[in-house]
């Protein structure tokens, strides 16, 4: 087998499974809307993370990188805005109302 086929399945691969990654955490969230267990700090980490490497892969010029990169930050960004939209609302659909003591 060549060499560059062998690589290219394996990041093939690598950038399939990344973007797959996300979508159980996605379906969990739409189908629960409980978002509880989802870091806000983390996603927005990752979000930062993906679109750093979309601009690396843009300066090499490598497609690949910078493609995978874009379907992954896609998938974050979707489970950024999920925690943010459903930490706005409580289950049953309801503004959550915050309460001062006083």
């Amino acid at each position: 087998m060549d060499a560059k086929f062998v690589t290219d399945v394996i990041g093939s691969a690598a950038a399939i499974l990344s973007v797959a990654s996300f979508v159980p955490q996605i379906v969990k969230m739409i189908q629960t809307k409980d978002v509880s267990g989802v870091s806000l700090r983390t996603y927005a980490l990752t979000v930062t993370c993906f679109a750093l490497w979309i601009a690396y892969g843009a300066r090499l010029g490598a497609w690949p990188i910078i493609v995978s990169n874009a379907f992954a930050l896609t998938m974050s960004a979707v489970v950024l805005f999920l925690k943010w939209r459903f930490s706005q609302r409580d289950v049953s659909g309801a503004e959550s109302v915050r309460t001062r003591s006083p």
